[in-house]
């Protein structure tokens, strides 16, 4: 078991399957040392527990809970392409969307779920550039998506 992983069980926590590509692209993939992750949505054993606008149908608070799961398939995407999870020099760049009622403002906070996790999970190397963004909609009516940049180190 790597450190990371070791950290995530400190945590109660444990690395998810790989969620399969719900169209034609793949979880992630490596150019030279950096990792990009698509989009991942907070898929808990193939499914969406909760559906939704962050604002009306999900509260901020679920809504932070659903980015910790995003950060975790994100992880999972990273393992899937760099093999070991310490090999993370760094996360360099996290972006969140979060489908918002329309006078909702909270993006931010919602994505801290995301960035909160990783600095949990890895410490200063979880410590990243982002942005919180809101849209009217997203895959499967998921209230959030998450993707990230991953530097990592030599094999």
């Amino acid at each position: 078991m790597s450190a990371v992983e070791a950290k995530l069980a400190e945590l109660g926590l444990t690395l998810p399957e790989v969620v399969p590509p719900l169209a034609a692209y793949q979880p992630a993939v490596q150019s030279g040392p950096y990792v990009y992750t698509s989009g991942q949505l907070p898929m808990v054993d193939g499914k969406l527990a909760v559906t939704g606008k962050v604002g009306a149908e999900v509260t901020p608070e679920e809504a932070k809970e659903l980015a910790r799961t995003c950060a975790l398939n994100a992880l999972a995407a990273v393992k899937s392409v760099a093999g070991d999870l310490d090999r993370v020099a760094r996360v360099v760049k996290v972006i969140g969307f979060v489908a918002s009622a329309t006078d909702f403002t909270g993006q931010p906070g919602v994505i801290n779920g995301a960035s909160e996790l990783l600095g949990e999970v890895l410490g200063d190397k979880g410590v990243h550039a982002r942005s919180a963004v809101g849209v009217a909609v997203l895959p499967l009516d998921a209230p959030v998506e998450v993707e990230m940049q991953v530097e990592l180190t030599e094999a």
